[in-house]
């Protein structure tokens, strides 16, 4: 476990030092995230002019919401950027150069690369939760392990999602639709969905535990709430490396081993 948690920081420093190498664009891209946030918010902002609440969410509960989603998407991208386009790595035989070295191939073709888009998301998420509240160490915490839980979600979802490709060949456009459609549902209350649609949103497309759930955990500390994001992220991790592995037995060489600077 130390050896792989030295790999991973290894493979962290080693994204920031690349993205560093172009500071201009590294923040550009940062700020350029955290300004298409704060737009996007504008349109909740404008709605909670004329509407004091709606199911019992008002504009702080939206900002805490909202502020959850951006944190755990960073937290992914961020850190384990080629989860947005593993379906390419598989089908183009990109691999191979992960196969080549001894370290688990999941972990090492995921966190090889980085988004710098993921900070603002991170740094947007964070200054949302600064402004709303609840302030206070035990909500700090309570934030913190519900981005985990989030992006842990997130991270096992599209590894599900992109790893069709070893039986379908392609999946990238499934994989950019389901990343699409899991952001988009997850900035929204799951109160607003009917029970069949929250059923959805709970398990196939496991939005509600990106947003809402973490978000409640963070406003009021329940055992039953925590334990579900406890269950939901260590599951779905699991699964998606069982399917991973299922489906590298079937994965055909690419012949693309190459040196990766």
């Amino acid at each position: 476990m130390q050896r792989e948690l030295r790999f991973l920081l290894a493979l962290w420093q080693a994204n920031l030092q690349s993205a560093m190498e172009y500071r201009a664009a590294f923040f550009t891209q940062v700020f350029g995230m955290i300004l298409n946030n704060g737009l996007y918010f504008l349109f909740w902002i404008v709605f909670f002019q004329r509407f004091e609440q709606v199911r019992g969410y008002g504009l702080s509960d939206m900002a805490l919401l909202f502020g959850m989603v951006a944190c755990s998407f960073g937290l992914g991208v961020f850190f384990f950027g080629n989860v947005t386009n593993l379906s390419e790595v598989i089908s183009e035989g990109k691999l191979d150069y992960y196969l080549s070295l001894p370290r688990p191939v999941l972990l090492h073709a995921l966190a090889s690369r980085s988004h710098a888009s993921g900070f603002g998301d991170l740094t947007y998420g964070v200054i949302s939760f600064l402004v709303v509240g609840p302030h206070s160490l035990d909500s700090a915490l309570r934030f913190v392990l519900g981005v985990i839980c989030g992006a842990a979600v997130f991270i096992g979802f599209l590894v599900l999602v992109n790893s069709l490709a070893f039986w379908a060949g392609s999946a990238g456009q499934l994989g950019q639709q389901a990343l699409t459609a899991l952001v988009t549902f997850a900035t929204y209350p799951v109160n607003l969905f009917d029970d069949a649609a929250r059923l959805v949103l709970f398990t196939v497309m496991p939005a509600a535990l990106i947003g809402t759930v973490p978000s409640s955990f963070v406003r009021s500390f329940d055992w039953s709430t925590m334990a579900l994001l406890a269950f939901a992220a260590i599951g779905f991790l699991a699964l998606a490396i069982i399917v991973f592995q299922r489906g590298l037995r079937r994965y055909e060489s690419g012949s693309a081993i190459s040196a990766q600077l």
